[in-house]
């Protein structure tokens, strides 16, 4: 297939049906219910659009990361919580519903943060300005086409035939993990050797940063004296990315397939740790749960 067509409307395609998928399972409602819970919503805001980028960077340098890798693993750091986080709260007995409400918040507020830093990371790691080709603008534009629309498309289904749509959604959202599966491995394909020669510092990397930032997510919030399901699940949407908005954001607009590496990487490894911490959490739960009666 051309390449040109797989990374121009093949690869955006998916995403926008990925965002469909979860906007049929979003109301209005969810984002109200986050705004009425604003001390779980600043520590979400904190962690993960403060603290993810800023960890990932200092990560980054501590580890000797450079060029190419180092702007892929920024631009995953930059991208909202991943759906499939939604999932993993529910098998830990987190919140589901501030889950919910936090994918679809951080969905929007990505329109606008993402490209900052995208370009920001650009500029640093490749050290010069001139490889940066996309003003923001247009970034920001591209960004609201694949998420924005396809999420408000999907709400707009869920408002207007509930029933339906609450049929669809399982397996819309079985789709579209096949369909993120299938990016990965494309990803994978055409960058083999340059992934082959580097998976052993790459995998290192990317378990590390997961792992580092579902202790950190749990912590800020158990710290900020929020409830344990709540911390469980704000662990959990630090930690889980968007990983085939990475993917299409390195392939489709920024047309480098190599900063796509670190996005398939992490978003295959991240489910590792993402279900450690979660059947973890849950059968703490259920431990806690018994010394007490």
């Amino acid at each position: 297939m051309d390449g040109d067509i797989v990374t121009g409307i093949l690869l955006p395609g998916i995403l926008a049906f990925i965002m469909f998928s979860l906007g049929l399972g979003l109301t209005f409602a969810d984002f109200v219910r986050i705004v009425r819970q604003p001390r779980a919503l600043l520590v979400g805001i904190l962690c993960h659009f403060v603290l993810l980028p800023v960890i990932c960077f200092l990560l980054i340098k501590a580890v000797g990361l450079s060029g190419t890798f180092a702007i892929g693993f920024m631009i995953l750091a930059a991208c909202p919580t991943g759906t499939t986080s939604n999932l993993l709260t529910y098998i830990a007995r987190g919140d589901v519903a501030l889950a919910v409400s936090f994918t679809a918040v951080a969905s929007v507020a990505t329109i606008f943060t993402l490209p900052l830093i995208v370009i920001w990371s650009m500029q640093h790691f490749s050290g010069s300005a001139q490889t940066v080709t996309v003003p923001v603008g247009l970034m920001m534009g591209q960004i609201f086409l694949m998420l924005g629309v396809p999420v408000g498309l999907g709400m707009l289904v869920r408002h207007r035939w509930p029933a339906a749509a609450l049929r669809w959604e399982p397996r819309a959202t079985r789709l579209a993990a096949i369909l993120f599966i299938l990016i990965v491995l494309g990803a994978v394909a055409r960058n083999w050797t340059l992934l082959r020669d580097n998976l052993g510092s790459l995998a290192g990397f990317a378990i590390g940063l997961n792992l580092l930032m579902l202790a950190c997510g749990f912590l800020v919030a158990w710290l900020a004296r929020l409830s344990r399901r709540q911390s469980i699940t704000l662990g959990i949407e630090t930690a889980i990315q968007n990983a085939t908005l990475a993917i299409v954001i390195a392939s489709s607009v920024l047309q480098d397939d190599a900063l796509a590496i670190p996005g398939g990487l992490y978003g295959v490894l991240m489910y590792a740790g993402g279900l450690i911490f979660a059947f973890g959490m849950r059968r703490f739960g259920v431990m806690r749960g018994a010394q007490i009666a």
